[in-house]
């Protein structure tokens, strides 16, 4: 028990030091979710009053174009119901959200030791993988943002030692993986892959009942019918009334999916916009070369992410080891069907999302199995050299090496934050300056903003809006017409092809009146979309 409460106030203490250097959600998702939880906590339901993306809406402009819209047509809610009792208690501040992240992610630590020592681990090895997961290379900076991160990992990792226990003859094991890989779906759609895992593993299982494998002899069977089917019971409570929901609201289990803008894009760029087709016909036109090297691309995105991220380099080959040294153990089964089950979902099926954050959401749940088999390949990778030289002591060596990954591991972690903190603190810099600017000019709350982070500008300034999206300028008028936008606000940093012009110096767009600020960073412009208004150069325009 002494060892599971130091390694929990160890990951507990280093999520709490993160949010001391950086309280605030820092990007798109995390911005969102804030923006949700707020809603949620003021009594106004699953609600918010931004498109931060038109994939929300159908993935185009809707024909009642309204603000506020339904929210949660595209991410999970779990990442804003759990901030919820916080902000009650602390009010609606950057820590109250962020708080429930570092409590709950932090338990990855001592659930990390649990797995290793139910694998038959050397308590070396379970230790050191707890006090990696506690700091998790260099996705460890993510782990005290609202997000998902905090909440995808345990409950994953949770659901795959489970599925292990139950590989292993334990019947309630495999039934409870069913119902954490259901809890892990409402952080996090890709929790679908888990429960497909858990099939393929109630299949394996039927197999080797019948056939042996690798020269092993058959075997009894050691998941029951009854206990796949409490996990898909199990699995279906914790996510059905969220569906439910979903088919509800919006006709459909996954809306932002049915709008084709998750699946059928060519390229990231195509994400936000709305005049590119988003079909089947339109992603199998750029021809099978092209796709399949788009595909290619994403598989190879997917790995250096993963090595770079988690793996931090160094931990890849013993972790490889490790794993190669663990693929006949049931217990490891689950786990290495996810992460092959991913890979190939995030090669083939998601591959244009890789880059930009989709898969290392998912792939930190690969985190406390990984670091067991890391340094369990470090003792490995010891024993395979002792072979080979005199005057050699395997584990003394393995231990020492493993000693030297945990500590590389934890100083490359906060080593690692520092910069992303700093680029995190340029944006909110960024968007605080635009705030002040607005409420210098007494601009009502009510006013809209045409941004390319629309959940940030509303985190920031208090005022809701539409993204900024990647289509030509006449496009980019529709939509601020349609949604009633008094303001422009573009990033030198962050923005679309079609604002290049007007942020080099071109001409205006008759919609378009002079700066409220311009800043070298960012630049506000007052939108004109009703004739008449006097904010713009020439009066009277009518887009």
């Amino acid at each position: 028990m002494r060892t599971v409460i130091a390694l929990y106030l160890l990951a507990l203490i280093a999520r709490l030091a993160l949010l001391a250097g950086f309280a605030d959600p820092a990007y798109p998702d995390s911005f969102y979710y804030v923006d949700v939880a707020r809603q949620l906590a003021a009594g106004h339901g699953f609600s918010v009053d931004v498109v931060w993306i038109f994939a929300e809406v159908g993935g185009h402009i809707p024909a009642n174009p309204v603000l506020p819209i339904v929210s949660n047509a595209h991410w999970m809610p779990l990442a804003s119901l759990v901030q919820v009792p916080f902000i009650w208690l602390l009010g609606p501040t950057a820590f109250a959200s962020a708080l429930p992240f570092a409590l709950i992610g932090a338990a990855a630590a001592p659930l990390t030791w649990a797995i290793g020592r139910d694998a038959g681990m050397r308590p070396a090895v379970s230790v050191g993988a707890g006090v990696l997961t506690a700091l998790p290379g260099l996705s460890f900076v993510f782990m005290a943002q609202p997000d998902n991160f905090s909440l995808y990992q345990p409950l994953v990792a949770g659901s795959l030692w489970m599925a292990g226990r139950g590989m292993r003859g334990s019947p309630r094991s495999f039934a409870a993986a069913g119902l954490l890989a259901g809890v892990a779906t409402l952080s996090r759609n890709d929790g679908m892959l888990v429960l497909g895992v858990l099939g393929l593993a109630f299949l394996w299982d039927r197999w080797r009942s019948w056939r042996g494998f690798g020269g092993q002899p058959k075997r009894s069977v050691r998941i029951p019918l009854a206990a796949a089917i409490g996990a898909v019971a199990l699995f279906a409570a914790a996510v059905g009334p969220w569906y439910l929901r979903q088919l509800a609201t919006f006709g459909s289990l996954s809306p932002s999916t049915a709008s084709g803008k998750v699946l059928f894009i060519r390229n990231i760029g195509e994400w936000n916009s709305i005049d590119t087709p988003a079909t089947l016909d339109h992603l199998l036109g750029m021809g099978v070369g092209p796709l399949i090297a788009s595909r290619v691309e994403g598989l190879i995105a997917a790995i250096v992410i993963f090595s770079l991220l988690v793996g931090i380099v160094v931990l890849i080959p013993p972790m490889l080891a490790g794993a190669w040294s663990r693929r006949r153990d049931a217990f490891f089964g689950p786990l290495l069907g996810y992460s092959a089950v991913l890979f190939a979902f995030s090669a083939i099926v998601s591959a244009v999302h890789v880059p930009g954050g989709t898969f290392i959401h998912s792939a930190v749940a690969l985190v406390p199995h990984g670091y067991l088999l890391a340094l369990e390949g470090v003792f490995v990778m010891a024993a395979w050299a002792g072979r080979r030289r005199k005057n050699w002591d395997p584990v003394q060596a393995g231990q020492t090496f493993a000693v030297g990954a945990v500590t590389f591991g934890v100083i490359a972690a906060i080593a690692g934050s520092f910069p992303v903190h700093q680029g995190w603190s340029v944006k909110r810099d960024r968007m605080a300056a635009v705030a002040a600017a607005l409420d210098a000019a007494a601009v009502p709350a009510t006013d809209r903003i045409m941004s390319i982070d629309a959940s940030g500008m509303r985190y920031w300034t208090g005022r809701g809006g539409v993204v900024l999206v990647n289509d030509p300028i006449t496009t980019v008028e529709k939509v601020a017409t349609a949604y009633g936008i008094r303001w422009l606000v573009l990033e030198r940093a962050e923005s679309v092809p079609a604002a290049a012009p007007i942020l080099a110096g071109g001409p205006l767009p008759g919609w378009l009146g002079p700066p409220l600020m311009d800043g070298p960073d960012v630049v506000v412009y007052p939108v004109c979309t009703t004739s008449g208004d006097p904010r713009c150069a020439v009066a009277g325009v009518t887009p």
